[in-house]
């Protein structure tokens, strides 16, 4: 019961969460290095 109250409050996946599955969606070395790129510049730490 504790447990679905937090998961509730929590309002789903965290930050670093959201960045490994969009990394691990990559289909290639080219592709994962792009979207390491991405996340270093703040793709999902904006408003």
């Amino acid at each position: 019961m504790l447990s679905i109250l937090r998961t509730l409050l929590a309002g789903g996946p965290s930050l670093r969460d959201r960045e490994r599955a969009y990394l691990a969606a990559a289909v290639s070395r080219y592709d994962l290095e792009r979207r390491e790129r991405e996340i270093d510049s703040g793709l999902f730490r904006r408003a």
